[in-house]
């Protein structure tokens, strides 16, 4: 029944909202002012099995760097929470432009003490592969992939992930980053090499197997960027589109335990619905994330719900879905509720689908081979108009039969 609460209230506000979109209503906003900085602070405050009890502060920060009508509006998400299990969660993610859109720099700054379950690799129906180490003598066991059971792993990850492009031209970037990501003292809960039998874990196995160290290991290199970017706004865009292409290169010279080459290829657009509502549109989000050379270590494969934001894979945890290549498409409908006459973009709704699929080179399973897809429901509220900031509150539900909410601000994507 919880779960059908949230669905039935959606539909009635969509109801509500088609019947008063003929009415004359004012949707001008006002625009944010150069120079000036809009913070929006919120308590962290949730609850999960793995977290335990989770609470602390997160904040969005928005600031137009130039004038309004040649730059576009800088954005930055902070957050700092500690867990009843005593996890540490630090987070930096920013996005700024530069006066007269000169420049953009996009930074993914993370420490994180913390530990999380992981389900194996690819989005194939649960398998067997028996794999053995003629060098160590011993059978690794069961390597699953996309395994019903989560085996949890404590870690600690330091990320630091920084891109700065330069205009070329209008709305096309080029530019360099560096990214490193350093994990330490990994513990595989659930591994128990003296058990009868033993019981091994997916992590454990796929580092044996490809030469990875169990308890850390780095990723560590430069990359080259291409940025194409028309959005009228980067929290809550109402037309325009984005692309961002970015290729990693991260040798062992420079710190990485095996050398490797990673291709992320992003795709957002955003399509009107409504001619006389501008909030009305159908937005669509794709990635691709590959390994084109070389071995990336299990946590530092493509992974669900590990981009920029974090904010792909609603309906699934964090990692859910793992491997060497990653496909993920998600399309959202979304729509104002307008229940309040004199601020009628203050309130608005989604609707979304998604859906993903994973490659495990191990098992053979080849990237579209399966997919897994998600879909749900969302409550927006326009905190900062002058930026579109939003509030937003969703329901996930997934092909695992499970559901969760998402407490965030800003839209998605």
């Amino acid at each position: 029944m919880a779960r059908i609460i949230p669905i039935c209230i959606l539909l009635c506000l969509i109801l509500y909202s088609s019947s008063l979109v003929a009415q004359e209503v004012d949707t001008t906003l006002p625009t944010a002012e150069a120079g000036k900085l809009y913070f929006i602070p919120l308590p962290a405050i949730g609850y999960n099995p793995v977290t335990g009890l989770l609470y602390g502060v997160a904040a969005s920060g928005n600031i137009l760097l130039g004038d309004p009508s040649d730059t576009r509006l800088s954005s930055a998400f902070l957050t700092t929470t500690y867990t009843t299990n005593s996890q540490l969660l630090m987070t930096l993610k920013s996005t700024v432009y530069s006066k007269h859109d000169k420049w953009i720099s996009m930074g993914d700054w993370r420490l994180l003490l913390s530990s999380q379950p992981t389900y194996g690799l690819g989005t194939g129906k649960q398998s067997e592969l028996l794999l053995s180490n003629e060098e160590n003598n011993f059978e690794l066991g069961k390597y699953n992939d996309g395994v019903d059971k989560g085996e949890l792993m404590e870690f600690n990850l330091f990320r630091f992930h920084e891109t700065v492009l330069r205009q070329v031209h209008e709305d096309f970037y080029a530019g360099v980053g560096f990214h490193y990501d350093g994990y330490w003292k990994i513990n595989d809960v659930l591994l128990n090499l003296d058990s009868d039998p033993p019981y091994v874990t997916n992590h454990y196995a796929y580092s044996t197997i490809h030469g990875f160290r169990t308890n850390g290991y780095t990723t560590s290199g430069p990359s080259i960027n291409a940025v194409y970017d028309s959005r009228d706004n980067i929290n809550s865009p109402y037309k325009g589109r984005y692309a961002f292409l970015q290729f990693k290169m991260l040798p062992t010279w420079l710190g990485s335990d095996r050398s490797a080459t990673q291709l992320w290829l992003e795709y957002r657009d955003y399509f009107s619905m409504s001619r006389r509502v501008e909030r009305n549109i159908l937005a669509i989000w794709s990635y691709f994330n590959l390994t084109t050379s070389g071995r990336l270590p299990y946590m530092g494969l493509p992974a669900l719900g590990w981009d920029q934001f974090g904010k792909s894979g609603r309906a699934y945890p964090q990692g859910r879905y793992r491997g060497e290549h990653l496909f993920y498409f998600e399309a959202e409908y979304r729509f104002r509720i307008p229940i309040q006459p004199k601020h009628p973009e203050r309130f608005g709704g989604v609707v979304f689908v998604n859906t993903i699929s994973a490659s495990a080179d191990d098992l053979k399973l080849n990237l579209f081979d399966h997919f897994k897809s998600g879909a749900g429901v969302g409550f927006r509220f326009m905190l900062k108009e002058a930026t579109r900031s939003n509030v937003t509150l969703d329901y996930g539900y997934g092909m695992d039969k499970k559901g969760a909410f998402y407490f965030n601000i800003n839209e998605y994507f």
